[in-house]
C-alpha cells in the first residue's frame, strides 16, 4: 500500500524525497484532477493533500472523507502552516482521545 500527496511544489518535493509520489498543482482543476488520478490507483491507500490544496476541492474531498472507506485521505498544513480556521495536531489528538495532552 502507498501514500500519494497533492499540494504545492515544497510539500511534493518533501515527500518525494522519502519516495513518496505525488503532484504539484496550483488551481482547483489540477487539484481535482490529481485527486482523481490517486483515487484510481489500486495500491493507494493514504492520499495526503495540503489544506489549502483540499479547500480548492472542498466538496469533492469532504465526500470521500465522509463517504468512503479507502483510501484514508489526510489534510496537511502546507509549508505556510496551518490555515487560521482550521484546529492545530494537538487540539484535533485531544478531542480525538478525550484527553489534554
Amino acid at each position: 500500500m502507498k501514500y500519494y500527496v497533492i499540494g504545492d511544489q515544497d510539500t511534493v518535493l518533501g515527500f518525494a524525497m522519502v519516495g513518496v509520489e505525488g503532484r504539484t498543482v496550483s488551481t482547483a482543476e489540477q487539484a481535482g484532477d490529481a485527486f482523481q488520478h490517486a483515487l484510481k490507483q489500486d495500491d493507494v491507500g493514504i492520499i495526503i493533500i495540503t489544506e489549502a490544496t483540499a479547500d480548492l476541492i472542498r466538496s469533492v474531498v469532504d465526500q470521500y472523507t465522509f463517504t468512503a472507506d479507502f483510501p484514508l485521505i489526510v489534510e496537511i498544513p502546507d509549508r505556510r502552516g496551518t490555515l487560521p480556521d482550521r484546529p492545530d495536531l494537538r487540539t484535533l489528538v485531544n478531542q480525538a482521545i478525550g484527553i489534554n495532552l
